[in-house]
Parts: structure tokens; C-alpha cells; sequence
């Protein structure tokens, strides 16, 4: 059984900070000679951690993309690496960062620091799970059998995700975060965000870029930002300004929600004890003070987090090296394709009629989308015996749930866990314009925040290569 290390790299590049992690996994080919790879991480561990800089902007709207090359080049160099040495690797862009105008090129410029490299404009549905697994979240949920929220408290937002018994229930994000009002060194409010803006007009509050900042001044805005957060997990009287900091939507709130994590740099402010509440040219320490006197704190169990500002900071990483069911269909000209992320649907959203299916679907596309529609790998578990009606229920909630891609002409990608493939690939013929690209196969495993690389058929045409990449929390 051979073993092997590889280096990997995750680098967060988020509304306020940027930081960068470098983890040395141990792989191991678990298979006999004879059969197919089965490669499993048998050990990781964390070799180097940044320091945690502030992310570099041009202007409120561009990334200085020069200064962050400079930034990963120094951390290689302090941690004696060379690039070469690094096979693998993850950027993530999340919060207003990835909605600022040159998101694609900073990916482009750091593409020469990873052999290769998985990357992700997180969204912030896909922000709020990436934190909430690295937060440990989706683990507690699974331990307890029970619902777990975590919310991720950022610079610019707030992502909440609930897992129920280790799967993903719910996601969704608050422009709140430590950053939306800012103050510098002389103690003079020198920014705040539009929303936190329109906040004070209807509240006649005297605050203003320019003015002395105080604790005092301030509170008001505090005080109505906690109770927001606190409405987001369905506790206290609807606050008046809950709809205008929704990001893009609030959770469901249709069952109970018992424990909570925090993550995100305010998650450290909760429990720093201080003196000077601007120490961080900021509103985090305030935030973070507010929550822990909160009502959440009283009416939830609140669990300590794996890691706190570092929880969406992943060494990309594992790979496993897969082989596609027999029972498979494709069409050969879209192959190979490289780094396509996973969206899992749970399997309460499978069992739905067709129209209700497709339209969770549609709704979790959402979680990839930033501007354009994503090219995704829609993951199921299937039926083990499915019966035809199964099969033309799956197909017609598949297609009219990735009705967007269709439009667009973007190759679908399905992949069941059972074996089905086969005979949801006719079916999904049946229901997609003719000859309509399209790859269905089964037998690999894979979840939410996976990438996946599909190369040439092998075996006479017969199986697919898949290689999984999963991004590695530490």
C-alpha cells in the first residue's frame, strides 16, 4: 500500500482579510493491484499558517492583485517552500470580494502558485457552507443528530448555514459584519456601508463619516444589527430593518434550530475582553460584545467552533482518484472537463414530485451563482431498485430544475450514487432538445463543496475517470 505526501495551498481572500494555509496530506491507494484506485487521505496536517493581512484594494471596487501575488510569494518564502513543490491548491474569493470587478483576474494571477489549482468565487450560499464545515458544524450535526446553524460573521456579511444530521438543510446571508463602519487611527469614522447608512437616516441618528466615533453613538446601530441576527435564527420580534439586510434570502425557519456556532472574525470579538473598542479600526469588537449579551446566547445552545476567522481558509486537497459505474451515458466531445464544483441535492429534495424537486434545484444553483450561470455537477443519491416512473420523475425535476444551463447551452453534468445511470440517461435524452450535450454516471461518491475532473473513457468506452477533489478543513 503506497503512501504519499503532497503539499497543498489554501488561500481566502475575503471582504477584510486575506490569508493564506499550507497542509501537507498523506494519501494512500487503499485498492489491491488489480483493481481501481482507491485513494484516501490517511493523515493531514497543517504545516504553515500566514499572517492575517487586510485584503489590498485599488479603489472600493478592485483587488490589487499585484500585492496579493507579492503576499503568497513572501508566505512561500517564509515557510522555506518553493512553489514547484505545491501540487495542489484552493482560492477562494468570498463576501464583497468576490463581487468586486476583477475577481477573475486575481485568480488568474495566483493560478501559477498551485499545480492545480481548484477555484472558487464563493457565492454567499457557498461561503456559508465552506465555513460551516470548516467550523465544524456539518460534524456536530451529525454527532448530535440534530440541527445545527452556524453563522460565519465576516467583514461585510453574516453566512448562515444549517446542517441537520450531517446534511445541508439551509443557507443564508446578512449584509452584516464587522467592517460596515469604519474608523481610523485618530478616531474619526472614515466609511459606512450603504445599508448601515439608510439605518440611521430612519433611525435620526448623528452619524457621519468625519465625526468623532464613540461607543455611545454607535450602540443604537449595534443594538438593531444583533437583534437582525438574532430574528435570522428565528428568535425575538421581527426587527423593521430585517428585510433590508438580507443579502439575498433569511433561512426557512420551519423546524427547530437548538445549536449554534459562530465563525468569521467577530467570532474572536466575542470573547475578547477590552478596553478600546475601535482597537481593530472597526465595529467588530462592539458586534461581537452585543452578541455574546444576547438573546441568542440565552435561548440556544452555543457550541465552541473549530476554528473561528480562519474557518473558510481550506488546503485543497484530497484526491480520489474514481472510476464511474458500467451502467453510464455521455456525450465523448465535451470530455475532458476540469474543476467543476458539486451541488448535492439532500435527499428529501429527491423524494419531491418533479416540479417540487426542480425547484429546490433551481433554488440551490443559486449557491455557485455570482453573476453569470455556473457550470455545475448536479449530485444524487438515486433508488437503488427505481421503478420507470422514478426514473421519468428524476429526469423531468433534473431538466426543468437546470432549465438556466439549458438556455445557455452549458453541458449538464449528473452523477447518482446508486446505479441508475443508464437508464436516467435515456430518460433525460427523452426530456432535453435533441442532441443536447449532457454526462450521467454513477458509483462516486461526492458532497457539497467537492470539484470534480472527468477525463477520455477508458476500458473501451466502457467507464469514465473521475478524479474528486475535496477541500480540505483543517
Amino acid at each position: 500500500m503506497a503512501k504519499e505526501k503532497i503539499l497543498t495551498v489554501g488561500i481566502d481572500l475575503g471582504t477584510s482579510t486575506t490569508q493564506l494555509v499550507l497542509s501537507e496530506l498523506t494519501i494512500e491507494n487503499f485498492a489491491s493491484a488489480f483493481s481501481v484506485p482507491r485513494i484516501t487521505i490517511s493523515d493531514k496536517e497543517v504545516i504553515y499558517r500566514s499572517e492575517i493581512i487586510f485584503t489590498p484594494l485599488i479603489n472600493q471596487t478592485m483587488i490589487d492583485d499585484e500585492a496579493i501575488k507579492a503576499f503568497v510569494s513572501r508566505q512561500y518564502q517564509q515557510a522555506g517552500i518553493e512553489k514547484q513543490q505545491i501540487q495542489m491548491g484552493a482560492v477562494i474569493i468570498t463576501g464583497e470580494t468576490a463581487r468586486k470587478a476583477n475577481a477573475s483576474k486575481v485568480l488568474q494571477a495566483l493560478s501559477g502558485f498551485a499545480g492545480d489549482f481548484v477555484v472558487a468565487t464563493a457565492g454567499p450560499d457557498l461561503e456559508s457552507i465552506i465555513a460551516g464545515k470548516g467550523a465544524g458544524a456539518q460534524e456536530y450535526s451529525t454527532k448530535r443528530h440534530a440541527s445545527v446553524v452556524n453563522i460565519d460573521i465576516g467583514g461585510g456579511t453574516s453566512n448562515l448555514v444549517v446542517f441537520t444530521d450531517g446534511e445541508i438543510n439551509d443557507t443564508a446571508c446578512f449584509d452584516i459584519g464587522g467592517r460596515l463602519i469604519k474608523v481610523d487611527q485618530a478616531g474619526i469614522i472614515s466609511y459606512i456601508s450603504p445599508k448601515i447608512t439608510e439605518m440611521i437616516e430612519q433611525l435620526r441618528l448623528p452619524l457621519k463619516v468625519g465625526t468623532k466615533a464613540s461607543v455611545p453613538a454607535i450602540q443604537p446601530v449595534i443594538d438593531e444589527l444583533v437583534k437582525v441576527l438574532a430574528n435570522s435564527v428565528g428568535i425575538g420580534k421581527r426587527s423593521p430593518f430585517y428585510e433590508l439586510f438580507i443579502t439575498n434570502r433569511g433561512l426557512r425557519l420551519d423546524g427547530e434550530l437548538p445549536i449554534v456556532t459562530f465563525s468569521g472574525g467577530v467570532a474572536d470579538c466575542l470573547i475578547e475582553e477590552v478596553t478600546d473598542m475601535f482597537k481593530y479600526g472597526d465595529i467588530g469588537l462592539l458586534l461581537g460584545t452585543a452578541l455574546r449579551k444576547s438573546q441568542i446566547f440565552a435561548e440556544k445552545e452555543i457550541l465552541q467552533s473549530n476554528e473561528t476567522i480562519r474557518a473558510t481558509v481550506v488546503g485543497a486537497g484530497s484526491h480520489t482518484a474514481d472510476i464511474s459505474g458500467s451502467t453510464i451515458a455521455y456525450h465523448e466531445q465535451i470530455l475532458p472537463i476540469k474543476n467543476i464544483p458539486i451541488l448535492k441535492v439532500s435527499q428529501e429534495d429527491e423524494s419531491l414530485p418533479a416540479e417540487a424537486m426542480s425547484e429546490r434545484i433551481n433554488e440551490k444553483l443559486a449557491w455557485h451563482r455570482l453573476e453569470e450561470t455556473p457550470q455545475i455537477a448536479l449530485a444524487m443519491k438515486g433508488i437503488v431498485n427505481p421503478t420507470f416512473a422514478d426514473v421519468q420523475r428524476y429526469a423531468e425535476g433534473i431538466v426543468r430544475g437546470l432549465s438556466a444551463l439549458i438556455t445557455e447551452n452549458i453541458p449538464l453534468v449528473i452523477m447518482v450514487d446508486e446505479d441508475m445511470a443508464k437508464a436516467l440517461g435515456h430518460a433525460l435524452h427523452a426530456y432535453l432538445p435533441g442532441n443536447y450535450p449532457f454526462i450521467c454516471i454513477d458509483s462516486v461518491k461526492v458532497e457539497n463543496g467537492d470539484y470534480i475532473d472527468i477525463g477520455q473513457p477508458v476500458a473501451e468506452g466502457a467507464v469514465l475517470p473521475v478524479v474528486v477533489k475535496t477541500l480540505v478543513f483543517n
